[in-house]
């Protein structure tokens, strides 16, 4: 099981400079980049890194992550998250361990990082996060993910889930999530809803950041 238009009159220009989170200024030809780093190692036997990369081209959108030593042979959920309220998000420290289980699971990352936005799946602007396609690492735990979608779209589909905000990538982080699903983790790790801790557990996240 997968666990896990809408501008109709703003033209492309506006969308970028919405992107940007300011509309006096375009984004056009901007990257942003997030250096990920590993998390909940305890958990994954391992350090999960790579980059995540973010650059307009011609109103196009290009969402590049490379990512490796994730647990292998697995989907894993990544999205960016951040806050409603135009706070910048962080990721989440070793004393985000609310209650100190020795895991900082996908809930307790809500007060540094905020809630989960757009997923990187294969159609982005469908912000179909339960149910889109995530990529699969290979044997040696590494994935690459390429896709590139409408500016315009997928600020109109994000607006009409998060009213009145703009992408503001420079405000938000990146998640990679997943291990096994025999992975023993305590009762304590919390998860949303029916979805299993083991896929939404946090093995990765990378703060955005202009890029130059």
């Amino acid at each position: 099981m997968k666990h896990m238009k809408l501008l109709a009159t703003a033209g492309a220009a506006g969308a970028l400079a919405l992107l940007a989170g300011c509309a006096s200024t375009p984004w056009g030809g901007t990257t942003y980049v997030a250096q990920l780093q590993p998390m909940n190692t305890r958990v994954t036997g391992g350090a999960t890194t790579g980059q995540a990369t973010f650059t307009e081209r011609g109103g196009q959108l290009v969402m590049d992550v490379q990512v490796k030593g994730a647990p292998a042979g697995i989907e894993h959920w990544q999205h960016f998250h951040g806050f409603q309220d135009g706070k910048s998000a962080t990721c989440p420290a070793a004393a985000s361990d609310a209650n100190h289980d020795g895991i900082v699971d996908l809930i307790e990352t809500g007060p540094a990082a905020g809630t989960t936005m757009v997923p990187f799946i294969q159609h982005p602007a469908t912000m179909d996060i339960p149910h889109g396609t995530y990529p699969v690492a290979d044997a040696s735990g590494a994935y690459h993910y390429r896709v590139t979608v409408p500016v315009a779209e997928l600020q109109a589909a994000f607006a009409k889930q998060f009213p009145g905000q703009q992408l503001d990538l420079d405000k938000r982080v990146v998640f990679i999530h997943g291990v096994p699903a025999a992975t023993r983790l305590p009762a304590s790790v919390q998860s949303l809803g029916p979805i299993p801790a083991q896929v939404t557990l946090p093995i990765a996240c990378g703060v955005i950041r202009k890029a130059g």
